[in-house]
């Protein structure tokens, strides 16, 4: 194993030891960067200066590389200042946080601030992002932190208080007095987690209320919208969730563009309320909407100064209605209907909800990915590598309410890191997933993952809506109880990406990811005494091991490569002297380097058998096997692995267009049957574990 690559694995196996032990909860989060908070502003304490922070530097980079790109005329004259030099008494929150902190600025991320105000309705959420204890004055070190959920754990970023400012004003959010600062800090900490402002430029409201709380999004079509939304969105309000809504555009010049009664298309707004008033003896469902614009607001039906308030009674009049210009309005639900296209509501987990709180979810996530040539699978259109994807199974036990068979649950399937990787030009891949029963041969089982055949024959139970290039798919789905396997999927084969997966259940159920048990089924083998090898072989032997009778690494190499350049079917580069090396050692029971006539028959008569092997398998008589023939060849020499040995194979010993030839076919196996005989020997109780010092894992490691 290379250096590098061996270190590389070492961290990541660390890294899931530090997770399993907790790591990446919100009372433990992962430091981003490595920076540590409060070390650095004790450092900064006591050199008596204010942080700079060099992972984020007051500079272009850190606004953008196109539309806030260093030559762009947005961009020209931006000044980095500090609060405390923007104004006299800065405040980090001032009066508790409100939804009048967060007025946009130059930069086109009003889903993150509608998802942040939404923030503000709940002080509990709200800490969770923003730690207590921050402010101008006691301790002030131009240093701030903030936590924010990605991808299944929560990370602390680290700032400094530079914001970039253009004509004395800030460039980005702002507080409406001007004189608050928290919401801007928040904004920067998740631009530096994302790589630079502009990758916040466009998304969905469900991104930021999920960054903020661990939470997962349901979207509805308003015109398709079920019969009792009013009572979802209540309680969902009820239960802490946080909802957002916006306008369809259907061109490009639509875009934030301000409809006659003042709502403005293709933006995020959040709902913060409902509430139902007797309007001229009728019972009327009001709907209370913010724009994070600040000063734009509805100017219909039940606005701030409609005329409908006058027929309600005073004291309702007075809980509810606000004149002021602070973009937040009441309008009627069945207008909301009309006007709004879109609704996500954000269900928290439990870990984010009071303690007292009735209804929660049950929830379990995973995390995995798809490699080209390993578990990059594709879609049910590709049979030939869908069978590839990674594989999870949920057991529903509990339907909802006696007496009916169906149990709810949401599948949330969600890529990672694609916002930070637009500066390299990548953008969304199109994902998705399919569910499916699991057949009975296979019920209660865990060491299956599940071949071609199955997908080839079986239907699916449910699926996503659709695939498409959001950062998230979410369904929700009510099946009758039993065991299910769900399959997320990139849209096409071999596209790249890392995935987290959750299942939210509204009563406990198990689930599991399905992989392959490790094992190999080896067969035993078979030493002749020298006296029962055929002659022919014997004088063939004698011709090739020269004088000393045994054949050294460098006589293995010459008489492979010649038998090789016969068959001219196969593909090869020749066998290295590394790979015959590790052959040797396979063979080696004297520990005298080199093999004798025993060992190397043995060794002739494996070679001829993973002839056979790769010959039955190189389907297309290519010479070469693709990465999804190999899995299968595998297993039929004997190895069962799971998706993560295997990807770890194909980064190995495939070329670069994916394809196994001859000889790395033949090292990968003698590695696998040297790596799991190494380990059968030494774990003499069979409990599946062995304990070594540091001597015997390095004189290990550096035979094998």
């Amino acid at each position: 194993m290379e250096p590098m690559y061996a270190s590389g694995m070492a961290a990541k196996l660390r890294s899931q030891w530090d997770r399993d032990d907790g790591l990446g909860q919100n009372h433990k989060a992962v430091k981003l960067l490595g920076q540590d908070y409060e070390m650095l502003k004790a450092q900064c304490l006591q050199s008596r200066t204010l942080f700079e922070d060099s992972y984020f530097p007051a500079c272009a980079s850190s606004l953008g590389f196109k539309e806030l790109g260093p030559h762009s005329s947005k961009t020209a004259g931006v000044r980095w200042m500090r609060p405390p030099e923007l104004c006299s008494r800065p405040q980090f929150i001032m009066d508790g946080a409100t939804r009048t902190d967060i007025c946009q600025g130059a930069l086109g991320d009003c889903w993150l601030l509608a998802a942040i105000a939404s923030l503000t309705l709940n002080d509990n959420l709200l800490h969770r992002v923003v730690p207590h204890g921050q402010n101008f004055s006691d301790g002030y070190a131009g240093i701030f932190h903030f936590q924010f959920w990605q991808f299944g754990e929560w990370v602390d970023v680290v700032i400094d208080d530079r914001l970039p400012v253009k004509d004395g004003k800030l460039l980005f959010v702002h507080s409406a007095e001007g004189g608050e600062f928290w919401s801007a800090l928040v904004e920067k900490a998740y631009a530096k987690l994302n790589g630079c402002y502009e990758a916040l430029s466009g998304g969905s409201t469900s991104e930021g209320f999920e960054d903020f709380t661990g939470g997962v999004t349901e979207m509805y079509e308003l015109n398709k919208a079920p019969s009792d939304l009013f009572n979802i969105i209540r309680r969902a309000i009820e239960r802490g969730s946080l909802l957002g809504c916006s306008i369809d555009i259907s061109n490009t010049r639509d875009m934030e563009a301000v409809t006659f009664k003042k709502l403005v298309k293709g933006h995020a707004y959040s709902l913060t309320a409902v509430d139902e008033v007797v309007y001229r003896g009728t019972p009327t469902k009001l709907v209370r909407i913010r724009n994070p614009w600040g000063e734009v607001e509805w100017t219909g039906a039940w606005s701030d100064n409609a005329r409908e308030w006058d027929s309600v009674d005073s004291a309702t009049r007075s809980r509810l209605q606000n004149r002021s210009e602070d973009g937040e309005f009441w309008m009627s639900f069945q207008e909301f209907l009309r006007e709004f296209s879109r609704l996500e509501i954000c269900n928290l987990t439990a870990d984010a909800l009071e303690v007292n709180q009735v209804k929660k979810w049950s929830t379990s996530h995973y995390q995995g990915e798809w490699r080209r040539g390993s578990t990059a699978g594709g879609c049910r259109n590709y049979p030939a590598t869908y069978w590839l994807n990674p594989q999870f199974k949920i057991n529903l036990k509990h339907p909802d309410t006696a007496g009916q068979d169906k149990c709810t649950f949401l599948v949330a399937l969600m890529q990672k890191d694609r916002r930070k990787q637009r500066k390299e030009g990548k953008d969304m891949e199109t994902i998705g997933f399919a569910i499916y029963e699991v057949p009975q041969e296979y019920a209660g089982q865990s060491g299956v993952h599940l071949k071609r055949d199955f997908f080839l024959t079986h239907g699916s139970s449910a699926r996503s809506e659709l695939f498409i290039n959001l950062r998230e798919v979410s369904t929700r789905f009510a099946l009758p109880s039993g065991e299910y396997i769900i399959v997320p999927s990139t849209f096409e084969p071999q596209k790249e990406a890392d995935f987290v997966l959750r299942v939210f259940s509204e009563k406990p159920a198990e689930s599991e990811e399905l992989d392959d048990e490790i094992k190999a089924n080896l067969p035993k083998v078979n030493y002749l005494d020298e006296s029962q090898i055929d002659a022919g072989f014997k004088s063939l032997f004698r011709q090739l091991a020269g004088a000393d009778m045994e054949i050294s690494v460098t006589e293995l190499q010459t008489i492979l490569n010649r038998i090789m350049k016969k068959h001219k079917d196969l593909k090869t580069d020749g066998f290295s002297q590394e790979a015959c090396r590790s052959m040797v050692n396979l063979m080696d029971t004297d520990g005298s380097g080199k093999l004798g006539i025993t060992e190397f028959h043995v060794l002739w008569e494996k070679i001829k058998h993973y002839l056979d092997v790769f010959r039955k398998f190189d389907v297309d008589k290519s010479g070469t096997m693709s990465s999804y023939e190999l899995r299968l060849a595998l297993e039929s020499a004997g190895f069962k692995l799971t998706n993560h040995i295997f990807q770890l194979i194909v980064l190995r010993y495939t070329e670069q267009d994916l394809n196994v030839d001859f000889d790395n076919f033949v090292i990968c196996l003698v590695r696998l049957e040297t790596m799991f005989n190494t380990f059968y020997a030494l774990d003499t109780d069979k409990d599946g574990s062995i304990s070594l010092n540091f001597n015997q894992w390095i004189t290990l490691t550096m035979f094998v």
